[in-house]
Parts: structure tokens; C-alpha cells; sequence
């Protein structure tokens, strides 16, 4: 009899423990705010005849201070510029009389803060 109720009873719990389920709920993180940094997105060097331009378009959140550019003439610094960027203008260029052929470089600076170079090759220095 003893063996009988012993039986009864493993039936049971196992039917009772059988029949349970996990419920599972994940999780679902909040979602982060991304904010991207400033960046440059679009900038070109460029000859037009005499002139060397830059174009260049300033991306992110701009809090308003000065996009300038380096002019470089291989290792030789041949001038500065800077146009003054806020919310409403993200746009600017730039232009450099440089009549001779030569490896020119760029720089682009927001804020003190270099975020590109430009180069443009031509003549080959390289040999």
C-alpha cells in the first residue's frame, strides 16, 4: 500500500512538474541617442586655372566657430583661410593663387581641431 502511494505520488509531482512552463519576457533596453561628432562630409581640392579651391561641407552638431584651411606646397606653408560656420551655413570655400604645378595639400581645421587633408598631385615627386 505504502508502495502504491509512493507511485501515486511520483505520478503526480511528475505530471505537475511536467506540465510547467518558463515564461521568458525579454529585456527590451530603452534606446540610446546617438550623436554623431562633427565631421567633414563632402570636400574637394581642386584646380581652376590659376586658383586652387576647396569645398568643403561640415556635418554634426555645429556650435558655431571658424573652418580654416592650411595651404601646403609640398613640407612649404603657402597661406591660410577660415570662414566662419553656424547653424545656418555648413558650407564653404576656399580659393589660393598657385599658378605653378606642384604636390599641394590641404588641411582642414574646425576649431583648432584637424579633421581632413586634401592632396593634389601634379607633378610626381615621388621619384
Amino acid at each position: 500500500m505504502a508502495r502504491f502511494f509512493l507511485v501515486v505520488a511520483c505520478l503526480l509531482s511528475a505530471g505537475l512538474l511536467g506540465s510547467c512552463r518558463y515564461n521568458f519576457i525579454p529585456v527590451i533596453p530603452a534606446p540610446l541617442p546617438v550623436v554623431l561628432p562633427l565631421r567633414i562630409t563632402k570636400a574637394t581640392l581642386e584646380r581652376r586655372g590659376e586658383n586652387l579651391v576647396v569645398r568643403a561641407r561640415v556635418d554634426g552638431p555645429v556650435q558655431g566657430d571658424y573652418l580654416s584651411v592650411v595651404w601646403f606646397a609640398g613640407d612649404k606653408e603657402l597661406g591660410r583661410d577660415s570662414r566662419y560656420l553656424d547653424a545656418a551655413g555648413h558650407s564653404a570655400e576656399f580659393a589660393l593663387k598657385a599658378p605653378a604645378q606642384a604636390d599641394y595639400k590641404a588641411l582642414l581645421l574646425y576649431g583648432g581641431t584637424l579633421l581632413r587633408q586634401l592632396d593634389l598631385r601634379e607633378v610626381d615627386s615621388l621619384k
